[in-house]
């Protein structure tokens, strides 16, 4: 299996919850597809530099996963479908980097 990092930006009228149940939600379904969420984080509602579909500001979140390709194009065609999700990026990494993110580390 191979290492990926995801991030997705979600729409702005969401709660904060249930931005944070997306995660949830995608992470099982990589899951259910014989990959493993090694870590996730959520970066909070932020400014975005221009507007997606007429939104200002998105719910970022980010996870850490060990997954085989076929669970991560799964999950990808899903968040493409799902209606709060505006944005998606996957990168394949060699190695997670330890600890928290850049993002999180600039927050504090």
């Amino acid at each position: 299996m191979a290492l990926y990092e995801h991030v997705f930006i979600a729409r702005q009228d969401l709660s904060n919850a249930q931005a944070e149940g997306l995660v949830e939600h995608f992470s099982q379904i990589l899951k259910d597809n014989g990959g493993t969420v090694t870590g996730t984080e959520y970066w909070g509602l932020r400014t975005l530099a221009y507007k997606i579909n007429k939104n200002r500001k998105g719910h970022y979140a980010f996870m850490r996963t060990d997954s085989p390709s076929g669970a991560v194009k799964e999950m990808e065609r899903l968040m493409g479908l799902h209606d709060d999700i505006m944005r998606i990026l996957t990168i394949k990494v060699d190695a997670h980097e330890e600890g928290p993110s850049a993002v999180v580390q600039a927050k504090n």
